[in-house]
């Protein structure tokens, strides 16, 4: 790894980005004044707890790394994978000593959700090849910006990976850095639990109210009244009673009350509440803001919902296709590949198709010689056959060209005779007679002798 040297960083002025705007855990104002009233959104860690963030966060991520990553080479416009012989095929399929493949990117669009950045250490060897990548903890990255717009990082100790000096000054070739949507400032991104922190902390406070409610054994509070004025000592002594013997697990039993004392209970139906339609609504604010679709949180299908296909090709393409591309950008510029080189997730992973969808799909596309056999076998797991390598279509079929030959005739379904206009070909001419050939003395002798015995067998 190459870092800053110390003497170049006593003469460059670099300046702190500011990033306080982009973290979710910042305690903010829902509204004006809402903090001295106490409302105010929940830090990262909590927010992750509620069911709905953590659902959305952890799907995502495991729906990208579940895809293999290949290395493809440009061969006359068509990308064809690269499965041996390339030196960057090893940091690909191991990125570092702890972690495998699918925990790599797994952890590394973790960490973009829930913090808008992704910070990716690059480890060389000494022919400046990338061997290793480190995702590293957002928390402990600074970006900073020279005076020549230069942009470097600065990195607090890590040994985990295998970052030994305490806050070197690192340039940003040495990093990859992957970014949400960049709302405030070209270098910060923002996290989609800025936009849904409020919905966030509204869901975990409805969660613990149901908890406090259902320890309860879904009773609900009520007013101890007397019918005279008591004191406040009084007052205090009957609620701690009150709560000891009544509440919590002892929540149902018989209270008898003497000095004219009566409890009326608050009743407050679940329809009076709304908690669930607010709870619902909480859901609903959260997959929008992750772009999320909706289904996969238990909502009903929607109504173009007519295969499984259909409904993945929109995850993909409404939630998963950014954050894919930008993996594969980011990849393709770390890892400094030739432009003819590049990575590329295997959609294969995502959008699998059940067994009769993968057949007929294959089916149609060897029938109409898109595909080859031994392709379509490929996408279902089977060796090649002999002959499989070319696709087919029927003989019957003709090109647009031999077509329009053929409509250029006076008579186009006339199989076989030329166009009208074209004169008769005339026939061959008769090769000349052959001239006997002449008798030599031996063959006069030869037909001699053979008249002489035709006679004699007569």
């Amino acid at each position: 790894m190459k870092l800053l040297p110390n003497w170049i960083r006593k003469y460059i002025n670099l300046t702190r980005v500011s990033s306080s705007f982009a973290w979710p855990w910042v305690v903010r104002e829902a509204t004006t004044g809402a903090w001295q009233t106490d409302v105010t959104t929940d830090t990262k860690e909590t927010l992750v707890s509620f069911s709905t963030i953590y659902s959305c966060v952890t799907g995502i991520a495991s729906d990208i790394a579940k895809m293999r990553i290949k290395l493809d080479r440009d061969e006359n416009g068509i990308w064809t994978e690269i499965k041996s012989g390339s030196p960057w095929l090893s940091v690909l399929r191991k990125p570092n000593h702890y972690q495998n493949r699918i925990k790599f990117v797994e952890y590394w669009i973790v960490s973009k959700l829930l913090n808008g950045n992704a910070y990716i250490l690059k480890q060389r060897d000494n022919r400046g090849i990338v061997t290793a990548l480190y995702v590293l903890d957002p928390m402990r990255v600074t970006v900073l910006v020279a005076e020549d717009g230069g942009v470097y990082y600065s990195l607090q100790k890590d040994y985990l990976s295998q970052q030994t000096e305490d806050n070197p000054t690192v340039p940003a070739s040495e990093i990859i850095h992957d970014m949400m949507c960049c709302i405030w400032h070209p270098l910060i991104g923002v996290s989609p639990l800025y936009a849904c922190a409020l919905a966030g902390t509204m869901g975990n406070k409805i969660m613990n109210a149901s908890a406090g409610f259902f320890g309860n054994r879904a009773m609900p509070g009520g007013v101890l009244t007397a019918p005279g004025a008591i004191s406040n000592d009084t007052a205090a002594r009957l609620k701690a009673a009150f709560e000891l013997n009544f509440s919590g697990a002892n929540s149902g039993r018989l209270a008898v009350l003497g000095d004219g004392l009566k409890f009326d209970m608050l009743q407050m139906t679940a329809v009076e509440s709304q908690l669930a339609e607010q709870l619902k609504w909480t859901t609903s604010d959260i997959a929008r803001a992750f772009h999320y679709p909706e289904f996969r949180l238990g909502a009903p299908l929607p109504p173009y919902a007519g295969n499984v296909e259909a409904l993945m090709t929109d995850y993909y393409s409404s939630c998963l296709q950014i954050l894919i591309e930008s993996l594969e950008l980011c990849l393709d510029e770390g890892l400094e590949l030739p432009r003819e080189m590049g990575t590329e997730l295997d959609l294969d992973g995502l959008m699998r198709m059940d067994t009769l969808g993968l057949y007929e799909a294959n089916s149609k596309a060897v029938g109409g010689g898109w595909l080859a056999p031994d392709e379509a076998r490929y996408k279902a797991n089977y060796r090649p056959v002999p002959g499989g390598r070319s696709p087919y279509l029927q003989q019957q079929n003709f090109s647009l060209e031999a077509l329009s030959k053929r409509d250029a005739l006076a008579d186009p379904f006339a199989a076989g005779k030329p166009p009208a206009s074209a004169p008769s070909p005339s026939p061959p001419a008769a090769p000349p007679p052959v001239p006997p050939k002449a008798l030599d003395l031996e063959d006069e002798e030869l037909l001699g002798y053979a008249l002489a015995r035709k006679e004699l067998i007569a």
